[in-house]
């Protein structure tokens, strides 16, 4: 039993059109394109047995093929990164224990936030699909806030209940805690990290669902899976002293690069 992860890609994006092909500059001055970094990101996981691109684009096709991904071609009716790697899945013959959506926009996940998902739900049969949560610190917080304040989209973020079963996800910020935190206090605020583990029954099935009134609300894909009664499972992980964040605006650029340079990521 194998797993796949496949990283959707999509020229045309709403917020952010050509976003996979937007150029980041590490700490040595040199500069990849975002879905080369997400690539590089996903073969550094270990346990995972093929890592394949999937888009509806020819430019992004080309520019993958250029650095060494295996490139897997989509309809652009995909509405999101699931169906997207849902028909990758498909056209690749399927026979996967499972897939992993690491979505192409977010190039500072470390390979063990990837494998612990992958542990995790392992680990719980019970669960249609896992995806990890990361506890913020007040700097994270923060940022969370002000972004909201100043009406950008920020990070998501999530709130479950016994055992990790995922509750909501939401692009604000929830629960909603009056406290002040020092830049390194934790918080009970947890940021969604945009990646996802499906077994393929759950996946196979997502894209036969109507989009539901949360979906459709918050923009969030995993809200399709709670709409539809399935059990989501939120791994929490350990950033050991990592930055993260998604590339979702082009004022993200700036400061992921800042913090690439501060982590010494070329």
């Amino acid at each position: 039993m194998s797993v796949l992860i496949a990283i959707p890609a999509r020229y045309a994006s709403t917020r952010y059109p050509g976003k996979p092909l937007v150029a980041l500059t590490g700490a040595t001055g040199l500069a990849k394109t975002l879905i080369q970094r997400s690539w590089e990101a996903a073969s550094a996981v270990k346990g995972a047995d093929r890592v394949v691109v999937a888009t509806d684009d020819d430019r992004i096709r080309t520019h993958a093929q250029s650095f060494g991904a295996e490139v897997v071609m989509t309809s652009v009716a995909c509405q999101n990164g699931t169906e997207r790697c849902a028909e990758a899945a498909e056209k690749l013959g399927g026979g996967f224990e499972m897939v992993v959506n690491l979505q192409g926009d977010a190039p500072l996940t470390p390979a063990w936030f990837v494998e612990d998902l992958i542990a995790g739900l392992r680990a719980a049969p019970d669960a249609d699909i896992a995806t990890p949560v990361l506890r913020t610190e007040g700097r994270a917080l923060t940022g969370f806030l002000e972004d909201r304040r100043a009406g950008r989209v920020g990070g998501t973020t999530a709130v479950f209940g016994a055992g990790g079963r995922a509750l909501y996800f939401s692009k604000e910020v929830i629960p909603y805690t009056g406290k002040t935190y020092a830049d390194q206090d934790d918080t009970p605020v947890f940021h969604h990290v945009g990646v996802y583990a499906y077994r393929p029954p759950a996946l196979a099935a997502y894209a036969g669902w109507t989009t539901g009134p949360l979906e459709t609300l918050e923009g969030l894909e995993q809200l399709r899976f709670l709409e539809n009664g399935r059990k989501v499972l939120c791994v929490e992980v350990d950033a050991k002293g990592r930055q993260f964040w998604e590339l979702n605006n082009p004022s993200d650029v700036p400061r992921i690069e800042a913090m690439m340079a501060e982590m010494g990521m070329a």
